[in-house]
């Protein structure tokens, strides 16, 4: 067995720092009872009972946890159908450019993708608010979770479809009875994704966002180019045990559905 050295500790130990010290340093100071950070006045929860009663930086959560909903739900569903076309429809006519236009979101700059969806609203007269920002998001995401699902379907033993349908049961109640439950821990880790990367998207909303509709990292971002705010380090202490529980929900959810998963699907 490999020793792991002093110099792999100390690798392993600068990237971590590099990684979580600046978010540790976050979280201590949203409980710091002084308004500086360099000035540590002893630990307090003064900044969550200011965030409780600063409306607007709670609508704006609202907006954006409603989005998110919104668009990660929409984008999962979506994602997961041209998923199974991508697998399952074999060689047909225009895959290519149907792969292409499904995966184009990853590759392309946000500024981009923000700009073009701006002309496309602009041009077809809609006006630009809450509506606007889930369509965007919904665009942006989607390609994620066509990706996570495919490289399940890829690996997915279609001889338990085969003796469903074999069994007499229809194609679509075989997806929903055999397919989807074998392929629900993608599928909800591709929601989770879409959700976190609207939740955290700023760029895309900046384009196509309106008045009324001003997302989270839009308010943070207002706020912070006047200074950096003691509620501001509240609210992203929330949002990160919010996403640290819901990875924790899901990596159970995961170990529970492969532990309960037929023997035939996990091979």
């Amino acid at each position: 067995m490999k020793r792991f050295g002093c110099t792999n500790l100390t690798a392993l130990a600068l990237g971590l720092a590099f990684l979580y010290l600046p978010i540790a340093v976050l979280v201590v100071n949203s409980f710091n009872d002084s308004r500086l950070v360099t000035v540590w006045a002893g630990a307090s929860l003064r900044w969550y009972r200011e965030l409780a009663n600063d409306a607007a930086m709670l609508d704006a959560a609202s907006v954006s946890f409603r989005v998110a909903f919104l668009s990660a739900t929409a984008a999962t569903i979506l994602g997961t159908l041209a998923a199974l076309a991508l697998t399952r429809g074999g060689r047909f006519r225009g895959r290519l450019l149907f792969s292409g236009m499904i995966y184009a979101p990853l590759v392309m700059p946000e500024v981009i993708t923000g700009l073009s969806l701006l002309l496309l609203f602009v041009a077809v007269e809609i006006d630009r608010g809450f509506w606007t920002i889930v369509i965007a998001h919904t665009t942006l995401t989607l390609c994620f979770v066509a990706v996570v699902v495919q490289s399940r379907l890829v690996t997915f033993d279609r001889s338990l479809e085969e003796a469903a349908l074999d069994l007499g049961c229809p194609p679509l109640r075989t997806f929903l009875a055999v397919t989807l439950p074998l392929i629900w821990p993608a599928v909800a880790s591709g929601w989770m994704l879409a959700f976190a990367l609207s939740l955290d998207d700023l760029v895309i909303a900046s384009f196509v966002s309106g008045p009324g509709a001003t997302t989270l990292p839009l308010r943070i971002y207002s706020e912070v180019r006047l200074g950096v705010k003691p509620e501001i380090n509240a609210v992203c202490t929330i949002l990160i045990a919010v996403v640290a529980l819901g990875l924790i929900a899901a990596s159970l959810l995961t170990k529970r559905s492969a532990s309960k998963a037929p023997l035939g699907a996990r091979m």
